[in-house]
């Protein structure tokens, strides 16, 4: 198994976070991975995104040309990075942030209305952790139970309180993600 994922986005949608802590679930499994982050002077409103591999064996770089997945969460990001994404290859999107159509035929497209969701929830900072759920719900590449895992080991010890609420998100997401366009 071998999964190249990029996940784009603006600073604070928690893009960085999300990779970081599929990246520790991916480790709680005994596999090898890496978590590659790119982003601007910005912290928070300029652009981020980055790379994941997670794969059964030794991974030879964390450079990247082509993914498995692109999670673009915003329109520059969809700008970016949909033709990077493999044919057959897939490409979540959250239906806030994008405006244009994905204009491929040849990967697989899935809408998730995470933002709208995690208004829903009242708490939009649970936003990457529907996300996330949306992408293991398509690509089931490692255990809810190690994301779990992977989450509390990045979370600072006051916010433990806030895994049950994450943990609901990520379920949430598995349950709402849309399959919008089939590859040919």
């Amino acid at each position: 198994m071998l999964q190249e994922i990029v996940i784009s986005g603006f600073g604070g949608q928690g893009v960085l976070s999300m990779g970081k802590i599929l990246a520790y679930s991916g480790i709680m499994e005994d596999k090898e991975v890496s978590w590659f982050p790119a982003y601007g002077p910005e912290q928070r409103g300029g652009t981020a995104n980055v790379t994941v591999i997670i794969s059964d064996e030794s991974i030879s770089s964390p450079v990247v040309n082509k993914y498995d997945i692109a999670i673009v969460l915003n329109q520059p990001s969809l700008e970016k990075f949909e033709d990077k994404v493999k044919p057959g290859g897939a490409l979540i999107y959250d239906g806030y942030g994008i405006h244009k159509k994905v204009e491929r035929d040849d990967i697989n497209v899935f809408r998730i209305n995470a933002m709208d969701e995690s208004m829903k929830m009242n708490n939009t900072k649970v936003f990457n952790m529907i996300v996330l759920g949306g992408l293991l719900k398509i690509s089931p590449m490692v255990d809810v139970e190690n994301v779990m895992k992977g989450l509390k080991k990045s979370l600072p010890e006051r916010h433990h309180k806030l895994l049950p609420m994450n943990e609901e998100a990520i379920l949430r997401g598995m349950e709402i993600i849309q399959l919008e366009q089939k590859a040919v």
